[in-house]
C-alpha cells in the first residue's frame, strides 16, 4: 500500500517485481509504504505445504507444515528501492551472444517505455564497451513509430565469456549502452542504460554439455542463501566470502538451490566466470493441479525475464525433487519445459530424486540431474555400496533417455570437530571416505562421454526446520554455517585442481599437499652410489 492505497499484490518469493506509484504519491510531502509479507505455505504455493491445527499449553495454534530440508524464512530479505524514469525510458533489452572465432556477436533486442502517443520518432544509439570501457562497436537507429530496436554489434578478436579455470581470463564482461532520445511536450529527452554483457555460446548435445563449442564439465555444490545471524539476509560481505572460497576449492559452478538467488550474486558469477544452475522455487512438487501449474509456469517466467541476460546462467532447472513418480507428472512437466522452452534457448533440466526404472519426468529434460545420498540415507554407513550404485543409476539414466547426466546432490551430515577412526558416520572422516567413493564412481563414469558434472550437497552447513534428524540444521556442508572448513575442504581442493589441469589444462600455481617428508621419486633421483 502507498498513503492506504493497494497498489501491488505478488505471490511467489526470490523474484523481483515492481508497480508504478507516480498518481498515488503526495509529492513534497510524506509519504507511507505500507508492506504485509507472508510465508504461508499451501498446495497451491510453489513451493508447496500444508496448515496443521495443534493443541498446546495456551489454546490450539495452527502451524506450517512442508517437507523441503530448508527453513521457510519470511521477511524482506533483499534491497528494496524506489526509483525514477524518464518520461520515455529503456524499458527492456534481450540479448543473444554467437561466435565465429575470432568475431563475436551481440543481438539485441530494445523496446522503451512511457511512450504517451502511437509512431513517435525515436533515435536509438548502441555501443559495445570493451572491460577497460573503450567503444569498440557502435550501431544506431532512427526509430519513426517507436516500436523498439532489434539490431547486432560485432567484435573483431572477441574476448569470449568463460567459466573459472577454463580460461586465463574467465569471466570477461562486455557492455552494451544503450543510448535513446527523443521529444515530448517540447522537451528533449535523453536515456541511458547500461548492460553488463558476455559473449558465449552453450548448447547441449545428447553426450555433452558445451560452453564456446567446447565440453564442460561441472564440479561444484548445492547451495543455500544461508548464514549464521542474517540467515537469509542478504549479506554483501559474506557473498564476497562465498566467492572466494569457491574461488579457493576449485568449483566452477554452483546450482541456486532451491531458488532464485539475489542479483548481487548473481552478478559475481557474471564477474568471475561461475556456471550457474539456475532453479525455481519449485521443492517436491506434487498434487498436481491446474492453479498449481500456472503459478510454476510464472516464476519460471519471472525468473528467465530477470536472469535471460546473463552469461553465467548455462541452463535452467525446474523442481527439485519433484514427485515424478506418478502418471500425472507426465502432462504437468510436459507442459512446465514446454513453458521454458517458448521463453528461451538454454537447456533444461531438474534435480530429479525418483528411481529411473519408475520416472516420468526425465523424458522431457534437455539434461538428466539426479540426487541420491548413498552411504547416507541409503545403506547408512556402508560407503562400499557407493561405487555400484552410483556407477549403475548413471548408467541407467543414460541408457534410458540418452543425454547427459550430473549428479546433482551427495553427501553426509558432518558434525564439525567430530573425529573418529575407524570412521564412522557423523564424522569428518566419514565425509572425506564417502566423497573419496563417489571420486572414484565419477572417473569411471567420465570414461563413458555422457557423465558431465558432479556436485556436492552442500556448499556450507545450513538451517532448517526441526526435527530429530537435524542437529542444529543440515550439517552437509564442506564449510560449517560461519563458513569454516571442514577436514574435506583441502581434500576437495586438490580434487577439484587436478580435474581442471586434466579437463581444461589449467596451470596449478600452488602446491596441494603440506610438505610432510622428500617423495620417493625425489629419494631415487638424489641417491649416491657408492
Amino acid at each position: 500500500w502507498v498513503n492506504g492505497e493497494e497498489v501491488l499484490y505478488h505471490e511467489i518469493g526470490h523474484l523481483p517485481f515492481q508497480e508504478e506509484i507516480t498518481s498515488i504519491l503526495n509529492f513534497g510531502e510524506e509519504n507511507r509504504i505500507t508492506v504485509a509479507v507472508d510465508n504461508t505455505l499451501t498446495l497451491t504455493t510453489v513451493p508447496q505445504g500444508t496448515l496443521d491445527k495443534i493443541q498446546t499449553i495456551d489454546g490450539p495454534k495452527i502451524v506450517q507444515r512442508y517437507t523441503f530440508d530448508f527453513f521457510n524464512y519470511a521477511g524482506i530479505h533483499r534491497s528494496v528501492h524506489i526509483y525514477t524514469t524518464l518520461a520515455v525510458y529503456v524499458d527492456d533489452i534481450s540479448v543473444y551472444t554467437d561466435i565465429q572465432p575470432p568475431k563475436g556477436i551481440v543481438y539485441f533486442n530494445i523496446t522503451y517505455g512511457g511512450l504517451p502517443l502511437e509512431n513517435t520518432e525515436v533515435t536509438c544509439w548502441v555501443t559495445l564497451l570493451d572491460a577497460d570501457g573503450d567503444a569498440i562497436s557502435r550501431t544506431s537507429k532512427d526509430d519513426k513509430n517507436g516500436t523498439g530496436f532489434i539490431g547486432k554489434v560485432e567484435v573483431q578478436n572477441a574476448h569470449y565469456w568463460w567459466p573459472y579455470m577454463m580460461h586465463p581470463n574467465p569471466g570477461y564482461m562486455y557492455t552494451l549502452e544503450v543510448r535513446i532520445e527523443t521529444i515530448q511536450w517540447g522537451l528533449h529527452i535523453e536515456d541511458i542504460y547500461r548492460l553488463p554483457v558476455g559473449i558465449r555460446t552453450i548448447r547441449s548435445t545428447n553426450t555433452s554439455l558445451l560452453i564456446n563449442n567446447k565440453p564442460v564439465y561441472l564440479r561444484g555444490f548445492g547451495r543455500h542463501e544461508d548464514s549464521d545471524l542474517r540467515g537469509k539476509g542478504l549479506d554483501l560481505v559474506l557473498v564476497a566470502k562465498d566467492y572466494n572460497l569457491l574461488k579457493w576449492i576449485g568449483a566452477n559452478s554452483f546450482r541456486t538451490s532451491h531458488y532464485p538467488y539475489a542479483e548481487e550474486i548473481m552478478d559475481f558469477a557474471d564477474k568471475e566466470g561461475f556456471m550457474v544452475i539456475d532453479e525455481c522455487p519449485s521443492v517436491d512438487t506434487e498434487k498436481y493441479n491446474d492453479i498449481l501449474l500456472a503459478k510454476h509456469k510464472q516464476s519460471l517466467t519471472e525468473l528467465i525475464q530477470r536472469d535471460k541476460n546473463r552469461p553465467s546462467v548455462i541452463m535452467w532447472s525446474v523442481a527439485n525433487e519433484p514427485r515424478t513418480q506418478f502418471p500425472a507428472s507426465a502432462e504437468y512437466f510436459k507442459s512446465v519445459v514446454s513453458h521454458v522452452k517458448s521463453l528461451d534457448y538454454r537447456p533444461v533440466t531438474a534435480a530429479l530424486a525418483q528411481s529411473a526404472v519408475l520416472e516420468y519426468g526425465g523424458q522431457f529434460m534437455d539434461i538428466i540431474s539426479f540426487n541420491r545420498y548413498n552411504g547416507w540415507y541409503n545403506e547408512p554407513g556402508r560407503t562400499d555400496v557407493i561405487q555400484l550404485n552410483v556407477e549403475s543409476e548413471a548408467n541407467q539414466w543414460n541408457q534410458k533417455h540418452n543425454k547427459p547426466v550430473i549428479m546433482m546432490e551427495y553427501g553426509a551430515d558432518t558434525m564439525p570437530g567430530l573425529h573418529l577412526y575407524p570412521q564412522y558416520i557423523w564424522s569428518e572422516e566419514y565425509q572425506i571416505e564417502l566423497l573419496s567413493e563417489h571420486f572414484k564412481a565419477f572417473d569411471n563414469l567420465r570414461n563413458k562421454s555422457f557423465f558431465i558434472g558432479e556436485m556436492i550437497w552442500n556448499f556450507a552447513d545450513f538451517k532448517t526446520n526441526q526435527a530429530t534428524t537435524r542437529v542444529g540444521g543440515n550439517k552437509k556442508g564442506i564449510f560449517t554455517r560461519e563458513r569454516q572448513p571442514k577436514a574435506a575442504a583441502p581434500h576437495i581442493r586438490k580434487r577439484y585442481a587436478l580435474l581442471a589441469q586434466e579437463i581444461d589444462n589449467f596451470v596449478l600455481t600452488k602446491e596441494l599437499d603440506m610438505y610432510t617428508a622428500p617423495s620417493l621419486s625425489h629419494v631415487q633421483n638424489n641417491r649416491v652410489e657408492l
